[in-house]
């Protein structure tokens, strides 16, 4: 999976992008760019990959990116089958922070928007009446055209402003290095590897090697820009995955273990426990009912 700098292509006679779109999410780019992003799930299953984060989303996530905070979200591979007949709905609403011109921001008025714009670096997973209210003003908005769509677009940063019915993604990545966007073509490298490669053994040497530093720096290196070290992450992509495969039930849990990655069952129980807080068995239970 390549990820890089996306240029939204947003079209001249508009300030913003809003798209419903019925397609199953492919995550094939993992990308950042200075468009702020709300994205709405209304079906879907898979995982993201938000700032250092790797979880699972569902049916009717909304999620707020801040600027140049990487992401992708990629459904679970079934929905790619020929005769599949699972149904996705997404819808995306991208916009800079100047739309409004340069100097909205410095409005007396607008004091709690620039405060909003930088608690979304952090990747915010929009909860309860708010994400209610917002959804619905997206369906007003993808249908809207002239000046009702900056009304709608307002409407919507000022419910996100004055709410508190969020939970944050990815505050690690945020603080740690967002401002250095170098740097994140050298992390793009490692997490496309991983990505690709946490069903078979990841040699420390190999990725220190893609990442142009000796083993030692390497790990000083990750630790430094993630807050984690490189093998709890990927540790974390590989558990995602169990926990996807647990979901659809159609293979072993010994299956899922060596596919993930894990070279022993007993390995496998204990980290699934750590980042879970369950067995494998408990999560594949509570998912079934």
């Amino acid at each position: 999976m390549k990820a890089h700098f996306h240029k939204v292509p947003i079209e001249p006679a508009k300030s913003f992008i809003i798209r419903f779109d019925p397609k199953p999410l492919t995550g094939d780019l993992w990308h950042y760019h200075p468009e702020l992003e709300l994205h709405y799930i209304i079906k879907g299953e898979g995982t993201q990959y938000i700032g250092d984060n790797v979880s699972n989303f569902s049916d009717g996530q909304m999620v707020f990116l801040g600027q140049n905070l990487p992401h992708a979200w990629r459904c679970k591979e079934e929905y790619f089958d020929k005769d599949s007949t699972l149904q996705t709905a997404t819808y995306v609403l991208q916009f800079h922070p100047t739309c409004f011109g340069p100097e909205f921001l410095n409005l007396p008025e607008a004091h709690s928007i620039p405060a909003l714009f930088e608690k979304a670096k952090q990747g915010l997973v929009i909860n309860g009446d708010t994400k209610s209210k917002i959804a619905e003003l997206l369906q007003e908005l993808e249908q809207a055209v002239s000046i009702k769509r900056l009304i709608l677009l307002l409407e919507i940063i000022k419910t996100l402003s004055e709410t508190e019915d969020y939970d944050t993604i990815s505050p690690g990545y945020a603080y740690s290095h967002l401002s250095n966007l170098s740097e994140m073509h050298r992390l793009e490298k490692i997490y496309s590897y991983v990505l690709a490669n946490y069903g078979s053994e990841i040699n420390l040497a190999d990725i220190a090697d893609l990442a142009n530093l000796s083993p030692s720096a390497f790990c000083r290196y990750f630790k430094t820009m993630t807050n984690k070290t490189f093998f709890e992450f990927v540790i974390e992509i590989r558990i995602s995955n169990a926990c996807r495969a647990l979901k659809e039930n159609k293979q072993s849990t010994q299956m899922i273990c060596y596919e993930c990655g894990f070279n022993t069952l007993s390995n496998f129980y204990r980290h699934f426990n750590k980042v879970t807080g369950m067995t494998p068995f408990a999560y594949k239970k509570q998912h079934q009912s």
